[in-house]
């Protein structure tokens, strides 16, 4: 199996960034595309950016331009560099990998929650 811990959330300021780190572990090379959704309060959780093994990248639109999404194979870790916050950025931040392990499997982080001020 795989598990994920995510860190590096917190409170900024509009305009700031924050990046945030997902470190995986356990069967770690059977993952393939590994990514970050979102869940507003009262709103559904929803993809933010993505990444694949090879370094294939994905982004939602409203992230464009702002959000970075990186993976470094060697340390089981991906990243998001988020910049340009706004206070609709404001949500619990998990990651998420797609591996293949007996079968197609998903695991879900714990979450982290990124606050943005106005």
């Amino acid at each position: 199996q795989v598990q994920l811990v995510e860190s590096g959330g917190g409170l900024v300021q509009a305009g700031g960034s924050l990046r945030l780190s997902c470190a995986a572990s356990g069967v770690v090379f059977s993952i393939n595309d590994m990514g970050w959704y979102r869940q507003a309060p009262g709103k559904q959780r929803e993809p933010v950016a993505s990444i694949t093994r090879g370094g294939t990248t994905t982004y939602a639109d409203f992230v464009k331009g702002r959000f970075t999404i990186s993976r470094d194979n060697a340390k089981n870790t991906v990243y998001l560099q988020m910049g340009t916050l706004k206070p609709e950025d404001t949500a619990v931040y998990y990651c998420n990998a797609k591996y293949t392990w007996r079968g197609y499997a998903e695991v879900w982080g714990q979450g982290t929650l990124v606050t943005v001020s106005q």
